[in-house]
């Protein structure tokens, strides 16, 4: 990290030396939110046509359980070599997944796009963080993460509503493919200049453990059984479940902080949080389009619009944190976060009342992005600061493990009760209701997201997510 005490108070993101940093990360941050924020509202669709709506929780597990992989690489391949390589590898990797997805002619393939996205979006989330981290000032990094979330706002006023268009039109796929090659370009632009930035930057020392690679690979392997399995209660499902469920157990501890399930203050607890909250949050994204697609029967646009208000809310909260006071607590900011994402749930199991306007669940979305853009950033700022620069990567890599493992857990109980009544309004209405648990959890245990020394934080880090085989 650049030592805070030779910047002049009055530098900013876009002076010297931060400038080119902060337009090659929002670079990468643009080309993501763009293809991901008009993808997602096509899955359903993708699902019904390719005939495997039972599946979609599958579909959508892949991404969540690939992305814990990529973050693991992600983060050791940016504590040895910098955050710029797997910049780069993750921005390239992007592009491929859209043409394996869109050129799919099953579910299983749509699932395996998912899955290799997942890796490519993990890769790219903890390279971010891990380069906010080694490059700007502790003042710097709540407006350089705020940053990063307004780089989709653009793409959330574009994306959805178009790739709705485009589908009604002719079909999803022209979605995918049409996003390949609009990316292709800009892609290489990027990689470019990251590949510029990369001979500028001294890369931070080389840790001395092995990656956490192969726990990494079984637990990934067992979050996507679990989702797989949890698709149906009967003797083909079940075996999946409980070998995905047992690797779970026994692998995921190894890529955590030690505490993270007992709340330890500090980074642990920081560890927690975020799986709990994602969890929320993402597993409420993945129902809530296909509840408005199916037991509602709402049109694509109203989807894409509720992606779209969602990116605005999420941008404009974290804008809002970014620019606050130091002297604001960041546990308290996760706090009030978690109570805003416990109204949003409340508000999707309203939705699920036919006579209520099925645009509530659309509005649900766009109330909880609220919450995680101010829950979100403070906990990636709490948990900078309960580490030491040469292990932010690592650190990151934890993070993005919890919040995959987070939506992985959640989003496979709440599969588990939708199956029951799979497409039904009482389906939708127990599995959004479970969402209420890990909410409250969140806003109870903010509170020890602070506390611990950055040394004391990353015993566990440096134990099990990096150095462990």
């Amino acid at each position: 990290m650049i030592d805070e005490s030779s910047t002049p108070g009055r530098e900013t993101l876009f002076t010297s030396p931060y400038a080119a940093a902060s337009a090659a990360l929002g670079g990468v941050m643009f080309l993501t939110g763009f293809a991901a924020l008009a993808v997602v509202p096509m899955l359903p669709l993708a699902a019904r046509d390719l005939h495997g709506v039972g599946l979609y929780p599958l579909v959508a597990g892949c991404f969540v359980a690939a992305s814990l992989l990529g973050g693991v690489l992600g983060g050791d391949w940016a504590d040895r070599k910098g955050a710029w390589q797997p910049l780069g590898f993750g921005v390239v990797l992007g592009v491929l997944t859209l043409v394996v997805s869109g050129t799919s002619g099953s579910i299983w393939q749509l699932a395996a796009g998912r899955f290799l996205d997942g890796v490519a979006g993990g890769v790219i989330a903890v390279a971010v963080n891990a380069a906010v981290g080694q490059l700007f000032p502790a003042r710097l990094q709540p407006r350089a993460l705020a940053l990063m979330s307004s780089c989709w706002i653009v793409p959330s006023l574009v994306g959805p509503p178009l790739a709705g268009l485009v589908s009604g039109w002719w079909s999803w796929r022209v979605v995918f493919l049409g996003l390949a090659v609009l990316s292709a370009v800009p892609a290489v632009v990027v990689v470019a200049i990251l590949r510029r930035r990369e001979r500028t930057v001294q890369s931070p020392p080389t840790p001395r453990t092995r990656p956490a690679l192969p726990s990494a690979l079984v637990v990934s392997l067992g979050a996507a059984a679990v989702q797989y399995g949890v698709t149906g209660w009967d003797a083909t499902h079940l075996p999946w479940t409980l070998v995905g469920g047992a690797l779970l157990l026994g692998f995921a501890s190894r890529l955590l902080p030690g505490g993270t399930v007992r709340a330890v203050r500090g980074l642990p607890a920081s560890v927690l949080l975020r799986g709990l909250a994602s969890g929320t949050y993402f597993t409420l994204e993945a129902f809530v389009p296909l509840l408005l697609d199916t037991a509602r029967r709402t049109p694509g646009v109203v989807v894409g619009l509720s992606f779209t208000g969602a990116a605005v809310a999420w941008a404009g909260a974290s804008w809002v944190q970014g620019r606050l006071p130091e002297r604001v607590r960041r546990e308290r900011l996760v706090a009030l976060g978690a109570l805003v994402l416990v109204g949003a749930v409340a508000m999707g199991e309203v939705a699920t009342v036919r006579a209520v306007p099925a645009w509530t669940a659309g509005i649900a979305m766009v109330v909880a992005a609220l919450g995680m853009g101010v829950l979100a950033p403070s906990l990636t700022v709490l948990s900078l600061c309960h580490s030491p620069a040469d292990r932010q990567g690592a650190a990151g890599s934890a993070m993005q493990t919890a919040q995959n493992l987070g939506q992985t857990v959640v989003l496979a109980l709440a599969s588990a009760a939708f199956a029951v009544q799979a497409g039904t309004l009482g389906g939708f209405r127990v599995a959004l209701g479970i969402l209420l648990i890990p909410a409250l959890a969140v806003a109870i245990l903010a509170g020890r997201a602070s506390g611990a020394s950055a040394n004391e934080a990353t015993k566990g880090v440096g134990r099990t997510a990096v150095g462990a085989a």
